[in-house]
């Protein structure tokens, strides 16, 4: 049985490169396997392993970046859920080519026990901010759908078809949370005063509510050989290492 972790955390690295060397050295001859993006803005990853590796990793992260278990999305696989294991070098973690967006300032996280009632207030515009291929597996309902190709294209969506004057409250979501960093960070530049996200994103979402409480429709889009998720994917009494 494979653990999986998905993570990311926006801190400044003063060497990402040399945080990318000793990565390297300790984790290329054991089982993990997946992708960590290393930044100057952070770290983005989503790799698995024995829980005694991931353990492992998780542990050399919070001494470097500050990463705690909280901030880690866990999930199990039976089989391994990536080919390789990589350690890129990236200009940032999560790219948003359109626009200067600071992720230190984002807008409010919301916690999935509380995201039902949030989406029930008829006066939140819910918007989903994953690309048009993630969105036709699964959405919450009621959520608008951008139809995006790209994140970045997530900037032209907004100022072409959004008013901050007439849309005053926003609730977002993504996969693991990431993008509505940056994407609710630039709409409160843009002007909208109430921007609300899901903390963990979908990921969070399916492993913290129960799926009889669950208002998910379908299933999660993820970055590796399982292709999706759902709540079955994670057990009630899972609870990550």
């Amino acid at each position: 049985m494979f653990t999986i972790a998905a993570f990311y955390r926006f801190v400044a690295l003063l060497d990402p490169a040399a945080l990318r060397e000793q990565l390297r050295n300790i984790f290329i001859p054991t089982d993990l396997c997946g992708t960590l993006l290393i930044a100057p803005e952070g770290i983005n990853g989503t790799l698995a392993g024995s829980s005694q590796t991931i353990d492992r990793l998780l542990n050399l992260l919070a001494e470097h970046t500050g990463l705690t278990r909280e901030e880690v999305k866990f999930a199990e696989a039976p089989d391994r859920p990536f080919g390789r294991l990589k350690f890129l070098l990236r200009k940032e973690i999560i790219p948003f080519r359109n626009a200067v967006v600071d992720p230190t300032h984002p807008g409010t996280y919301v916690e999935p026990k509380n995201w039902n009632a949030l989406i029930a207030d008829p006066e939140v515009l819910v918007l989903d901010t994953r690309n048009r291929y993630e969105t036709e597996l699964g959405t919450f309902a009621g959520a608008v759908d951008p139809g995006i190709e790209t994140f970045s294209d997530f900037v032209t969506y907004v100022r072409e078809h959004l008013d901050p004057t007439t849309t005053p409250k926003v609730a977002m979501y993504c996969t693991g949370g990431i993008r509505c960093e940056k994407a609710s960070a630039f709409m409160l530049q843009e002007g909208f005063t109430e921007v609300h996200h899901l903390k963990g994103g979908i990921l969070k979402y399916l492993e913290d509510v129960p799926a009889q409480e669950s208002k998910w429709q379908g299933s999660c889009f993820v970055f590796d050989r399982r292709t999706s998720v759902g709540h079955a994917d994670f057990p009630a009494d899972f609870e990550g290492e």
